[in-house]
């Protein structure tokens, strides 16, 4: 099969590989139809993570069940599915809360080195029950894509932010995620929402959906706007040490700064006292996927979340790395990217 591997910092290439086979009687293959770049992918090609050897990337996949484990019961062979971007064993405590960051055997992620990647032909899933779902009536390929971790990923980001009825929300990055996110606190009932990044096509993207939009640094104008006292939430979607620390600045006394981006694996300056004296609240999320769904899946079906134009280009797999070097970009143009087989 075909699969996407990154060999060091901007080394993409289609690689062949051997068909997956079944990973245990509670597992499934899935024939991968549609998949995605994901903004955490780029850490890869920007050499924040270590590569000891090749990997396969890819953690969001949609696709049709072509072989099922005998302990399988949720799907069967010709199922049309998405799969979470997370994995639990789907048997413990901790799967029963449906977060799978939360299994007692540890959460793995597709294409990080550990399950393969779902930039391929063919993907291996184990605790198929527990990690697939039919795609429901009335969802396309493309909000089936969101639905395997962006738009999670924002949606409880957004939850963790604790939104007060008609709240002040400031996001940073206004990828993907940042754009969820920013969709996904309006329906929950944020107020003013100031949208930060330092793209000006992004920001005019999300003020087409309802936000202010600003250029950082950002502490000014949102002290100002809100007579100096700050945001009663912070949604942080590129978790950088220059972002996460304004965060903390310019979220209010009480508020909240949820981060839902991926920070290298440098330690972090944490103002300890500062948050300490304005009792701020900071949490680090990765998404419980499928505990999501049941509330965003309504949502979408009836109109009242829309995730339209989050997708902006759509290339074959074999053109990955002009994929992945067109999202590294990080322009106006292209926010995210999807892949047919």
């Amino acid at each position: 099969m075909r699969t996407v591997v990154i060999d060091g910092p901007g080394q993409i290439r289609v690689d062949t590989r051997p068909d997956p086979v079944l990973p245990g009687p509670d597992g499934a293959i899935v024939a991968v139809s549609h998949t995605a770049i994901c903004g955490s992918d780029l850490h890869f090609w920007d050499g924040d993570y270590p590569l000891i050897e090749p990997v396969a990337l890819g953690h969001e996949a949609v696709g049709t069940v072509v072989e099922a484990g005998p302990d399988v019961r949720g799907v069967k062979v010709g199922d049309v599915v998405l799969v979470s971007s997370v994995a639990g064993c789907g048997h413990c405590v901790g799967c029963a809360t449906r977060d799978p960051v939360t299994c007692l055997s540890g959460p793995q992620i597709f294409g990080a080195g550990v399950l393969g990647g779902a930039q391929s032909d063919l993907l291996a899933v184990p605790a198929a029950d527990f990690q697939l779902l039919r795609i429901p009536e009335g969802i396309d390929t493309e909000e089936a894509l969101l639905l395997t971790d962006n738009l999670a990923t924002g949606w409880a980001g957004a939850q963790r932010a604790d939104i007060p009825p008609g709240g002040t929300v400031v996001i940073y990055g206004l990828g993907a995620v940042g754009l969820c996110a920013l969709r996904s606190a309006i329906v929950q009932g944020a107020g003013q929402v100031f949208a930060v990044d330092p793209v000006e096509g992004r920001r005019n993207r999300a003020e087409l959906w309802g936000a202010t939009p600003l250029a950082p640094p950002a502490l000014g104008a949102v002290l100002e706007a809100t007579g100096g006292r700050g945001a009663a939430s912070v949604i942080d979607a590129v978790a950088s040490d220059a972002t996460m620390t304004e965060a903390l600045t310019v979220v209010r006394p009480g508020g909240t700064v949820s981060v839902i981006g991926v920070h290298d694996l440098n330690n972090f300056p944490f103002p300890a006292t500062m948050s300490l004296v304005r009792s701020v609240s900071m949490r680090l999320t990765t998404a419980p996927v499928q505990r999501t769904w049941p509330e965003l899946i309504p949502l979408i079906q009836s109109g009242r979340l829309d995730t339209s134009g989050i997708f902006t280009d759509s290339m074959s797999l074999d053109d990955a790395p002009a994929a992945y070097a067109k999202v590294a970009s990080r322009s106006a143009d292209c926010v995210k990217v999807a892949l047919h087989t």
